[in-house]
């Protein structure tokens, strides 16, 4: 099956920051798109920032397919129900890393999706395999994490659980190529490989902070201009969001049990004072673009 956006049907559960960012390139590709949360008003922040974002990615991404932001909202349907996922050919499942929350998302969709619909869980750590054992089809449910921020990012992460059949591989692929997007396979671990690594950085140089070794700005330019990376660790962590840094350290700790992944206390405290990064306004740096 080649993936083509006339006709093709993509919902997107969850309208944090990727979420928001997935429905947003998705769209910009021509493809119709149902954005799913349960809060109205996250519906509309996700709104406001498809709107705030577009010329930024306009600048950073020329090649973006879309004339105007209005085309691209006019392809999204911001809702609180499932109701339309009948006809819906894949589903990028975003909620947070909280296995209560994903499981019941999932025995929803169950109960509403065609037998042929895939299931794509972009997720930190989540295990695919777990995920697969809720529905009936578990052959047609791949790990899909894209990296932030999504429409910039050509690369993905396909992740393959214990179920996951070659055909479902191929067709996500097939629509990851219509996206402008390549994929890397991996076999399902908690973490995977991207957030396995990444995770790490970011926790231990939260430790750096917290033990007074350099501040942010000084551990981000050694990792900018010493290792090449993009952007630093803390920088990606305030992007993502230190709440979703936290929830994913936490599923790695009790995968894994391993002393490497306890989460830096620091990080828990910003948590716990609504310092989540971007999305609050500040981090481990100030926002004042929001």
């Amino acid at each position: 099956m080649i993936m083509k956006p006339q006709g093709t049907k993509i919902a997107v559960v969850g309208a944090g920051v990727i979420g928001t960012d997935v429905a947003f390139n998705v769209a910009d590709y021509g493809y119709q798109v149902i954005l799913k949360d349960i809060d109205r008003s996250q519906l509309d922040r996700a709104r406001e920032k498809i709107a705030r974002d577009f010329k930024m990615f306009r600048l950073m991404k020329p090649t973006l397919k879309s004339e105007s932001v209005d085309e691209i909202l006019g392809r999204i349907c911001f809702t609180t129900e499932c109701s339309e996922f009948e006809s819906v050919d894949i589903v990028i499942e975003n909620v947070p890393e909280d296995w209560r929350i994903k499981q019941q998302v999932y025995l929803e969709l169950k109960s509403i999706c065609s037998k042929t619909v895939i299931y794509g869980v972009n997720t930190s750590c989540t295990s695919i395999t777990k995920v697969g054992s809720l529905l009936n089809y578990p052959d047609r449910v791949i790990g899909i994490h894209f990296m932030n921020p999504v429409p910039l990012k050509r690369i993905v992460e396909l992740v393959r659980g214990y179920h996951t059949s070659e055909a479902t591989i191929l067709e996500v692929k097939s629509f990851l190529q219509t996206l402008n997007k390549s994929a890397v396979l991996s076999n399902d671990s908690p973490g995977f490989i991207a957030n396995r690594l990444s995770h790490l950085f970011m926790n231990e140089a939260a430790f750096l902070v917290q033990d007074q070794v350099a501040g942010p700005k000084e551990i981000d330019t050694l990792f900018r201009q010493g290792y090449g990376h993009a952007m630093g660790p803390l920088q990606t962590a305030d992007l993502i969001g230190l709440d979703t840094v936290v929830n994913s350290l936490e599923v790695l700790y009790t995968e894994y049990q391993d002393s490497k992944f306890r989460c830096c206390p620091l990080l828990k405290r910003m948590v716990s004072a609504g310092l989540t990064g971007r999305k609050s306004g500040q981090g481990f740096y100030k926002y004042d673009d929001l």
